[in-house]
């Protein structure tokens, strides 16, 4: 009588599920998919500020046409500065004296962060508006590029054009 072994094959297929399970898990992560489409704001004064995209998408948007690559490419969102003051950061005459050395670090869900001025994000400093994008030509970002994307037009180099944005931290500067 010849007896086989069932069970190596169970567990083969229950690692294979595990390991795909793991794999869409990680995937998810890294595109944002995984998270709940928010962006938490630290001020350093108090508790940080979750918002929500839809807490976003409530604030006045407006449209840039910028060269991406070699093509035109017709971003969506809002300026950044309405997105720290909405969680509770004081720009305009506030701006002043220690707070001119003040950043803002902008954090990916890759862990790639960049550093703004504050002056640079304000209007009484700069015309330039850099953009908190959540839509490209319409379409909301992809798992690859959003749920938020920072837009810098006038840099000559995209670095500082941030994908998949989950954490913007003011920092002063000592």
């Amino acid at each position: 009588m010849e007896f086989r072994r069932v069970r190596p094959n169970v567990r083969r297929k229950s690692c294979k599920a595990s390991a795909a399970a793991l794999v869409l898990l990680a995937w998810a992560t890294l595109t944002g998919a995984g998270n709940a489409q928010q962006i938490l704001v630290q001020s350093g004064l108090g508790a940080p500020v979750k918002l929500t995209a839809a807490e976003i998408a409530a604030l006045p948007h407006q449209k840039i046409s910028v060269e991406n690559h070699g093509k035109t490419v017709r971003f969506a969102g809002v300026a950044l500065r309405l997105v720290l003051e909405k969680a509770g950061v004081a720009l305009g005459s506030s701006l002043r004296g220690k707070r001119l050395s003040s950043c803002l670090l902008v954090e990916a869900a890759d862990g790639y962060r960049v550093v703004f001025a504050l002056p640079e994000l304000d209007p009484g400093f700069t015309d330039r508006v850099v953009l908190l994008a959540d839509k490209a030509d319409g379409r909301p970002l992809n798992g690859k590029e959003g749920p938020f994307r920072i837009i810098v037009p006038g840099d000559k180099i995209m670095a500082r054009w941030v994908r998949q944005v989950t954490t913007l931290k003011v920092v002063q500067v000592e």
